[in-house]
């Protein structure tokens, strides 16, 4: 008993506590395989990169990553189950720029994006490109659109992927800085978007290059302009649609990892190491390449700096465009 209070007085007076124990943690850190939650279905860009570049990883750690595709009301289940998980550094997770999206989307949150998460790195970015369907003759640049748009206001359509979807708020930030209007055709998924837009039923769509490519090398799909600041590597001839006629656009979906809160900082150091030279390696590299994803990494620190400038955007935003879920 005496023992219990000496250590307890020991660790209250120094403030010892968290970094006696936390240390030798860290240091035996990982001696088990990691679970990597992805907050989305299999078989999208946030899931290959995260298969990718935790096989990798795992070579370097000595421990495999286990990923666990918990999907479901824009990542929220899997953010919520990932927030409530014990910082002992055995689970991680991918995310996206619903980080920052969903907090003013969904109102109220079970968890919050900021206080319930360490930052460990910025992953990449998977641009998305404006594209249209080939058959439209008339329609060749990103400001032909414009122009068209100007002519017929709210007649011309364009798909997304759902409301508050990046595919979403990409023409969002289009329409607001063209000063054009367009009318918003939400589906659920990029995959009947895509579809409509292939049979003509709608004019336009901002799709994630990971799942447009194959339809533009194949022709049937018009590449109009890439939502980044900089062009794609994947798609080095389309310009920026900053280039292409609306000067400041910039809208670039990111992956990213997190951890519980509680994650000591050491393991953070580790994991984020790991994740950086993964991402170095020329397989890795190829692999990104074929879903169009242009490595990025960072630091913690960079990362929960690019998370609040995220939530300023997307928030103003989502308010001032009165943007509501489906």
């Amino acid at each position: 008993m005496h023992s219990k209070r000496n250590l307890l007085a020991l660790l209250a007076l120094a403030g010892l506590g968290i970094t006696a124990h936390a240390q030798p943690a860290a240091a035996d850190w990982p001696n088990k395989p990691i679970r990597w939650v992805v907050p989305f279905p299999p078989g999208g860009a946030m899931d290959a990169i995260a298969r990718t570049l935790g096989e990798k990883a795992a070579k370097s750690l000595g421990q495999p990553f286990v990923i666990e595709n918990k999907p479901g009301a824009g990542g929220n289940i899997g953010a919520d189950f990932v927030a409530k998980q014990p910082g002992d550094g055995y689970t991680m997770m991918i995310t996206s720029i619903g980080m920052a999206t969903n907090k003013p989307l969904y109102g109220k949150l079970n968890y919050d994006p900021v206080k319930d998460f360490a930052p460990v790195s910025l992953l990449a970015v998977v641009p998305n490109v404006l594209v249209t369907n080939a058959t439209q003759p008339d329609v060749k640049t990103a400001r032909d659109v414009i122009a068209a748009a100007r002519k017929a206001p709210g007649k011309l359509t364009y798909a997304s992927a759902g409301n508050g979807t990046s595919i979403h708020l990409a023409g969002e930030v289009f329409t607001s800085l063209a000063q054009v209007e367009m009318l918003h055709i939400p589906y659920k998924g990029s995959g009947p978007a895509v579809s409509d837009l292939l049979g003509g039923q709608v004019n336009y769509m901002f799709d994630s290059i990971t799942s447009a490519r194959p339809h533009i090398e194949s022709g049937k799909l018009r590449a109009l302009g890439v939502t980044t600041a900089k062009r794609s590597s994947t798609l080095p001839n389309v310009p920026t649609l900053a280039e292409a006629g609306v000067p400041g656009y910039e809208v670039s979906p990111w992956f990213a990892v997190f951890m519980p809160a509680a994650t000591p900082k050491a393991i953070v150091s580790k994991l984020n190491k790991a994740l950086l030279d993964a991402m170095k390696d020329p397989e890795v590299a190829k692999r990104f390449e074929t879903i169009g994803a242009e490595p990025v990494g960072s630091t913690p620190d960079e990362l929960a700096q690019h998370l609040a400038r995220e939530s300023e955007r997307w928030t103003q935003l989502i308010t001032e465009r009165g943007i509501k879920l489906d």
